[in-house]
């Protein structure tokens, strides 16, 4: 009895389990990405011995390439091609059609009541569907790799309570960037953030993907939303395996943070810290060189086509120049089937494969000294999108869409009156 976290522990374990305690578990499954692989291949062998150990379960190991593709240099290239190598040793499938924590779900990897470990601090996203997901060092992903298992202390729960009804032109992402202002970067260290509420209840998987996404962002170890009937419609298709609709029971909470979203306005978080959040008319007057819409935040179907409305029929500002990328292989053939893709070429932006991109600053749309962008990620830390002295602003989608057409920070109410 007690908070979600607690439950699924709980499940996993087969008695009661409570915040604290140290435990070690079976894990559903263990993904890597093409720039962490190596260095949990490298323990693995550590562990295992050179050539000889097989990983815990090939069918539920995962490797995604997602970060550097297609590679964009001898190094990168030299990298996948090793844990290419790796892979077919193992026999484990090589997922490459777009970010990790977008195709985990899509190709079923997640369900409610599992517990998944991923060497990306990001892959606390899966919480969104009722899993215990949380981000590891590739050392811990190796030992995983090697023996199904991993050991955890049982976080202590913040509560996450959000009510209200959003305003036209206030999206999910402003209430994630609202709730890292409110608890800060470090107000939530090693707690597991459990989001409920009415507007909860009332979100898409893709908008609830963002909230747990942005969890790390606050210093979570995992973000969690309760299964409902929302979460069996998307799993249906995707997961044919039993899973438990687990829900907090008689939760104890660490504290409950409530948050009412009626009056929100867009919102921007600033350089060079994620909770230097401001609403959006305070920083209008910044010009942007780059703008990009994309990354395992908001580069979903529901992300593009808020971006496309507000686009549809504009170019985008001679000054400023825009990315997209879809978060997966999946999400690029319905953007393209709906008329979003044509939609951002026509206006002038560049659309890449799948994947993570100038995210994290590797190719296509990295930053040179001194530029400014505006993007949906979910960091904007210096350096991040290339050259120190560029400047990195995180807004919505829609404010992203906006942002291109005028070539200044924008509310994107004014498109969408």
């Amino acid at each position: 009895m007690g908070t979600l976290a607690e439950e699924i522990f709980s499940y996993k374990l087969g008695r009661p389990v409570n915040a604290g305690e140290i435990v070690i578990v079976d894990v559903d499954h263990v993904m890597s990405h093409d720039t962490t692989s190596p260095l949990a291949i490298q323990a693995f062998r550590k562990l295992t011995g050179e050539g000889g150990g097989r990983v815990f379960d090939s069918a539920r190991a995962h490797i995604v390439f997602d970060h550097i593709v297609p590679a964009a240099t001898v190094a990168a290239a030299t990298l996948q091609r090793d844990i290419r190598v790796f892979a077919r040793e193992q026999g484990i499938q090589i997922l490459q059609e777009g970010i990790c924590h977008q195709v985990m779900p899509e190709r079923g990897f997640v369900a409610p009541g599992e517990i998944i470990v991923g060497a990306d601090s990001h892959t606390c996203t899966y919480g969104a569907l009722g899993a215990f997901a949380t981000g590891m060092g590739s050392t811990d992903i190796g030992v995983a790799y090697a023996t199904g298992r991993s050991w955890f202390r049982v976080p202590e729960t913040i509560n996450v309570r959000l009510t209200g009804q959003l305003q036209p032109g206030v999206y999910v992402k402003d209430v994630t960037l609202e709730l890292v202002r409110r608890i800060g970067v470090d107000g939530a260290n090693y707690r597991a953030l459990e989001y409920s509420g009415p507007l909860v209840e009332s979100l898409s998987i893709s908008e609830r993907f963002t909230l747990c996404n942005m969890a790390i962002e606050m210093g979570a170890k995992t973000g969690l939303v309760a299964p409902d009937a929302t979460t069996e419609a998307w799993l249906r298709g995707r997961v044919n395996r039993s899973y438990p609709m687990l829900q907090p029971q008689n939760p104890r909470y660490e504290r409950v943070v409530e948050v009412d979203v009626s009056d929100l306005s867009p919102l921007i978080a600033c350089p060079p810290d994620v909770n230097n959040v401001v609403p959006v008319e305070q920083v209008e007057h910044i010009q942007i060189d780059q703008v990009f819409l994309g990354t395992c935040t908001n580069g979903r179907l529901d992300d593009l086509a808020i971006a496309a409305s507000i686009l549809r029929g504009h170019t985008i500002h001679p000054n400023t120049r825009m990315v997209v990328i879809p978060a997966s292989r999946e999400v690029y053939l319905e953007a393209l089937r709906l008329g979003y893709i044509e939609t951002f070429i026509q206006a002038g932006a560049s659309v890449g494969t799948p994947g993570c991109g100038p995210c994290i600053g590797r190719h296509f749309g990295v930053l040179g000294p001194g530029e400014r962008a505006l993007t949906t990620m979910n960091r904007n830390f210096t350096g991040r999108m290339g050259d120190p002295t560029a400047e990195i602003y995180l807004g919505s989608p829609a404010t992203v869409a906006a942002t291109a057409i005028t070539g200044h920070i924008t509310d994107p109410r004014q498109f969408l009156a």
